[in-house]
């Protein structure tokens, strides 16, 4: 198994019960790296890490709120204590959000809460692991965004924003950590049919949309495959978790302020 691409790394993942979360928690432990998953639901956290040591990997767990600085500080300070330092941080947060209002109907704070919490947990989680990162001189960032970061459309005026926001603090982040060693790269999935069918907060999300539209979340999500993107369908979580340990090895040591596009060509670069 020494071809494991994350061998001996250490990984923290914020999000790490969520779907896509735990399925890059689980792409990584088969690569080799130990994951250290923290969120807010411990029953959802440990599920994920008996899938990992099930399979022979290693997990640990900790209830840990990724909008709370002093939390995820404390956290990161643990992690690399025990572990020796910090190889890899992912924040794949899912925070419940409206989308589907038109913009005159839609209120400022529900404009506004993705916007303000998405791009609050990614800064604290980055800035928590960066700081072991920057003494050791080497380290990976991982952010999740979505193709409403360059979509131009109707009902998700908050959470495109939020995307833009997160794409682009992923490149401002990759310059100001780029000379310690560091890369930051974002991975961008288009809607993943397998994770809201699986209990993702996005089939919630979704439920918005698809109800104004007067389809279910399945329908709508099989027409934005055969209507928007090139292959006809939309990206696997196994797809989404495999790119992102390609990203966190060192055979993408070339790659920082990278946006990975696994929209299936709903956008083309």
């Amino acid at each position: 198994m020494d071809n494991r691409i994350l061998e001996n790394k250490t990984a923290l993942i914020h999000g790490g019960g969520g779907t896509i979360g735990g399925a890059i928690a689980r792409a990584f432990a088969r690569q080799g790296a130990k994951v250290f998953l923290a969120g807010r639901t411990l029953a959802k956290l440990d599920a994920v890490a008996r899938d990992v040591t099930s399979a022979g990997g290693v997990a640990e767990t900790a209830r840990v709120d990724a909008l709370d600085e002093r939390a995820v500080n404390a956290h990161a300070d643990a992690v690399a204590a025990k572990a020796g330092g910090i190889d890899i941080a992912v924040n794949a947060v899912g925070i419940r959000h409206v989308q589907g209002t038109p913009f005159a109907e839609l209120s400022l704070e529900d404009y506004a809460l993705p916007i303000t919490a998405y791009t609050r947990t990614n800064f604290i989680t980055a800035k928590a692991a960066a700081r072991h990162m920057v003494k050791a001189g080497r380290g990976v960032i991982l952010t999740l965004s979505t193709p409403g970061s360059r979509m131009a459309g109707t009902g998700f005026l908050g959470y495109g924003a939020t995307c833009a926001a997160v794409e682009a603090f992923t490149r401002l982040l990759a310059a100001e950590l780029g000379a310690s060693g560091i890369r930051v790269n974002c991975v961008r999935p288009h809607a993943i049919p397998e994770a809201a069918a699986k209990g993702s907060h996005s089939r919630d999300v979704f439920r918005g949309p698809a109800e104004r539209a007067g389809v279910s979340v399945e329908a709508m999500l099989a027409q934005m495959a055969a209507q928007g993107t090139l292959l006809k369908r939309l990206p696997t979580l196994d797809e989404v978790a495999n790119t992102a340990a390609f990203l966190a090895s060192d055979q993408a040591s070339a790659m920082t302020g990278a946006i990975a596009n696994l929209t299936c060509g709903g956008l083309v670069d």
